[in-house]
C-alpha cells in the first residue's frame, strides 16, 4: 500500500500543522510505503519572495526531521525536484473539464481571503491531482478542507482510465476526524492567515505568551466548566496522557479550576512534549548538507516511480 502525503512551506509550521498533518503523516511510516513531499510548486501560488520561499523549504525539511521523520523508510523530497511532474499536469489539464475546477470552493475562499486570482490558483486541483497520480498512490490523507480536491482527483483518473486504458491507481481519502481541525487561540481552525497560532519551534516565552491569549469564555474560578467547549482542553487532549486529559477535564467540571490553571498546564506539558523535536532540530540545523542530500536522495527514489507513470501516460495520449 503506497500513502502519499505533501505540505506547503508556506512559512514557520505550527502546533495545527503537527497534530493535523505531520504526526499522522509519520505514523504512516508504520503503515505502509509512504511518501511525503514539499509542495514548494503549490506554494508559489501566495509566496512571491523567492528567499523567503526557500528558506520556508528548508524549515520544513528540518521540523520533519526533527519530529521524526526517517528518510530510509519515508521517501522524503521537494515536489520541484520531479520537473517532470508539469507534463503530467497539463496531460490532466486537457481532460479536465472547466466546470469541475469552478466548483471548486478552496479556489473562492481564498480570493475572498484577498489571494490574487491566476491560472495557478483556479488550476491547482489539477497539480495536486498529478501529484498523486504520479506515484499511484493507493491512499492520501486529508484534512476535510482538501477533501474536494481528492474528489477531483479521483474524477480525472477514472476519466484518463475510460479514454486511454488503465494507467492510474484511484486514490483513496484518509481522513482522521478526530484530528483533522486543531482549534487556534480563538477557537478557529489554527491558521497563519487567521493569527490564532501557536508555533511548533518558538522561543519559551513567546510560546507561553500565546498559550496565555487562548480565548475562553467569562466564567469564574469557581464555577463549573465544559472541557469540551474549553480550546484549552481541546488542544491539551491532542497529546497528553490519558490520565493527564481525564484529570483537566474533571477539575474544570468541579470547579476551582480556573481557565489560567489549564493554560499554565498546557504550556508546561506541551513544552515537554515538544523538548526532543525541539532538541533534534538544533543538531539538524547544524548540519544541512546532511538536510538536503535527503531531499535529493528523495527525489531520485519518487522520481524512479513517478517516471514510469509519466512515459504509460504520454503513450497512452499518443505522443
Amino acid at each position: 500500500m503506497r500513502i502519499l502525503s505533501g505540505i506547503q512551506p508556506s512559512g514557520k509550521l505550527h502546533i495545527g500543522n503537527y497534530f493535523g498533518m505531520m504526526k499522522p503523516a509519520l505514523e504512516l511510516q508504520e503503515k505502509g510505503e509512504a511518501f511525503l513531499f514539499i509542495a514548494d510548486y503549490h506554494a508559489l501560488t501566495t509566496s512571491k519572495d523567492p528567499a523567503e520561499l526557500k528558506q520556508n523549504t528548508t524549515d520544513v525539511a528540518l521540523d520533519f526531521l526533527a519530529c521524526g521523520l526517517d528518510p530510509t523508510r519515508t521517501t522524503f523530497f521537494r515536489q520541484s525536484d520531479i520537473p517532470r511532474l508539469l507534463e503530467l499536469t497539463w496531460m490532466l489539464s486537457t481532460i479536465t473539464p472547466l466546470g469541475l475546477l469552478e466548483r471548486c470552493h478552496s479556489y473562492k475562499d481564498k480570493v475572498a481571503k484577498g489571494i490574487t486570482p491566476t491560472h495557478a490558483l483556479f488550476s491547482y486541483p489539477v497539480l495536486m491531482a498529478a501529484d498523486i497520480l504520479a506515484y499511484q498512490s493507493n491512499i492520501v490523507p486529508v484534512g476535510r478542507d482538501q477533501k474536494q480536491h481528492l474528489e477531483v482527483t479521483r474524477d480525472l483518473a477514472i476519466k484518463f482510465n475510460n479514454e486511454y486504458g488503465d494507467i492510474f491507481t484511484i486514490p483513496e481519502a484518509s481522513i482522521q476526524e478526530s484530528v483533522a481541525v486543531v482549534p487556534g487561540i480563538d477557537g478557529q481552525k489554527m491558521s497563519k492567515s487567521y493569527d490564532n497560532h501557536i508555533l511548533l519551534f518558538d522561543g519559551k516565552k513567546a510560546t507561553k505568551k500565546r498559550i496565555m491569549k487562548i480565548i475562553t469564555d467569562s466564567k469564574e474560578l469557581e464555577d463549573p466548566k465544559d472541557p469540551d467547549t474549553c480550546n484549552v482542553y481541546l488542544l491539551y487532549k491532542l497529546f497528553a496522557e490519558e490520565q493527564k486529559v481525564a484529570e483537566m477535564a474533571d477539575n474544570l467540571r468541579k470547579g476551582g479550576y480556573g481557565y489560567g490553571h489549564a493554560k499554565k498546564q498546557l504550556f508546561e506539558d506541551l513544552w515537554e512534549y515538544m523538548t526532543p523535536f525541539r532538541e533534534n532540530r538544533e543538531k539538524l540545523e547544524q548540519d544541512l548538507d546532511y538536510v538536503n542530500d535527503v531531499l535529493i536522495d528523495g527525489a531520485k527514489r519518487a522520481s524512479k516511480v513517478a517516471d514510469k507513470t509519466f512515459d504509460a501516460a504520454k503513450k497512452a495520449i499518443g505522443l
